[in-house]
């Protein structure tokens, strides 16, 4: 078994570069659909696809998902509050833009920091590594704050309210599965807790909603919904997982700053958005806070 390391090495920081990436097209993605996909029906294909990928892996593989481990109340409760953090991102993209989204969603490091040391001493950070995680995200902020001038409408301020709800769910969800039993288990069975209960409940809320189902959905909504099931729900998740069991969570979510950062690059590369120097100063701050975050004592 791999022996739980105190800093990130060269392949963490590899997968939680890639995996940032991608999350930070991911809003791109799900903004780009849920003008035509129903926020929670979309989710509900998503997580249902996202759960059959996950075991069909595991039985190639002969990883064992329903032996009992002791982790069922942990691994309902992580599920429980993995549904709840999508449902506010899905249903906040609605009401509100991806980059607000994103900058209230990525308060979630700061749950994570100010909770688990409580839980876990190992994983207290010192004050510098505070500072660092206090540079990053200001830097966010400083990106995104074209975003919060002009008039702010009730619907705009439902969609930031859901989004900081699901910032708050997000830091939830790593804190159980670090200070419970699941942080025992394989990455795959952890994950599979989430995406299967989230397949669950999103479908009831969907018809809560009254949204309308379907499956006749332009080829790009269907492209769209298949990346974020196989590589976001699937792989990337999979991957946040198993490092979640090997490497420190506190010092992994100072890495997550990066996700809107490259989410506003996606937007200047793709969507023709200005190269501002919001942007710039936010890549520095970014860097300088990771740098911090991970500086050995």
């Amino acid at each position: 078994m791999r022996q739980r390391k105190e800093h990130l090495d060269s392949l963490a920081v590899s997968l939680l570069l890639v995996s940032c990436i991608f999350w930070g097209y991911q809003q791109i993605l799900i903004k780009s659909t849920v003008g035509e996909v129903p926020p929670l029906w979309q989710a509900s294909i998503r997580f249902v696809g996202a759960t059959a990928l996950l075991m069909l892996w595991c039985s190639i593989r002969g990883v064992k998902l329903f032996e009992r481990d002791g982790t069922l109340k942990a691994g309902l409760l992580a599920g429980l509050l993995f549904a709840g953090e999508f449902t506010c991102i899905y249903l906040g993209l609605r009401d509100t833009t991806a980059s607000r989204l994103t900058v209230f969603l990525y308060t979630s490091p700061f749950v994570v920091a100010l909770a688990l040391p409580r839980l876990v001493p190992s994983e207290k950070l010192r004050p510098i590594q505070w500072a660092g995680l206090a540079i990053a995200f200001i830097a966010v902020a400083i990106a995104f704050s074209e975003g919060f001038s002009g008039t702010t409408t009730a619907r705009q301020l439902r969609g930031d309210a859901l989004a900081l709800a699901g910032g708050v769910l997000w830091g939830m969800t790593t804190l159980v599965i670090r200070s419970s039993k699941m942080g025992t288990v394989s990455a795959e069975k952890t994950l599979f807790y989430q995406v299967a209960v989230t397949a669950a409940v999103a479908p009831f809320v969907s018809l809560a909603l009254g949204e309308t189902w379907s499956f006749n959905y332009s080829t790009q909504a269907w492209t769209s919904i298949g990346l974020q099931t196989a590589i976001g729900a699937f792989a990337s998740y999979l991957a946040w997982m198993w490092l979640l069991r090997h490497y420190p969570a506190t010092k992994m979510s100072s890495f997550t700053f990066l996700t809107p950062v490259f989410a506003l690059v996606f937007g200047v590369v793709l969507l023709n958005e200005p190269l501002t120097l919001q942007l710039v100063l936010a890549l520095c701050g970014v860097a300088i806070g990771i740098v911090l975050v991970n500086r050995r004592a």
